[in-house]
């Protein structure tokens, strides 16, 4: 059965974004954008709120690509191809290997994990993934988190005051001091 992951960077106060919507405080160095490429390589495919899916349009803008870094070609290379699944109450046409959701994302996931194949399902952006934790969809947890307290914004994690009991599986520290954490929901 696949995997249903929840990959995002977070500060330390535990955001995705600050107060202002802002996600400057997290851009990745060099040693964290080859992280994110070895994590991509494992997911057969990615869903996307609206906000996170018109920012990842960047990826496949032909200006952009001029400029990329051989990094940042390899991170296309694999992005843009992969198929995503875009939740949006506005959006009436998305473009590339996206397709707008027809049902819930407990829809979706059900509809996938009977298709064969054992890729991962991602789950990109704290509000989706919430609807997922909610439903008890996310298999894993997976957080970089930088050293910073932003005092407000979109929290990482669910608010619903559910205990979940979770088993960690990896730890890495990077040399900017940002700290990989992967756990796996105990079921």
């Amino acid at each position: 059965m696949r995997t249903v992951t929840f990959s995002m960077t977070m500060s330390l106060d535990g955001f995705i974004v600050d107060p202002d919507g802002g996600i400057d405080w997290s851009a990745p160095d060099d040693e964290i954008f080859r992280s994110h490429i070895e994590e991509i390589r494992s997911v057969d495919v990615h869903f996307l709120g609206r906000k996170l899916y018109e920012t990842m349009l960047y990826w496949e803008d032909p200006d952009a690509a001029q400029s990329f870094s051989e990094d940042e070609r390899e991170w296309a290379s694999l992005w843009n191809p992969l198929p995503k699944v875009v939740f949006s109450h506005t959006l009436t046409e998305v473009r590339g290997s996206a397709r707008l959701a027809t049902g819930s994302i407990a829809d979706e996931i059900q509809r996938l994990r009977a298709e064969p194949g054992d890729g991962e399902i991602a789950i990109g952006g704290a509000t989706l993934a919430a609807a997922a934790a909610d439903a008890d969809l996310i298999d894993e947890y997976r957080v970089r988190i930088y050293p910073v307290l932003l005092g407000g914004g979109i929290p990482f994690f669910s608010r619903n005051e559910k205990k979940v009991d979770l088993e960690l599986l990896e730890t890495r520290v990077f040399g900017n001091g940002v700290v990989y954490l992967r756990h796996r929901v105990v079921r």
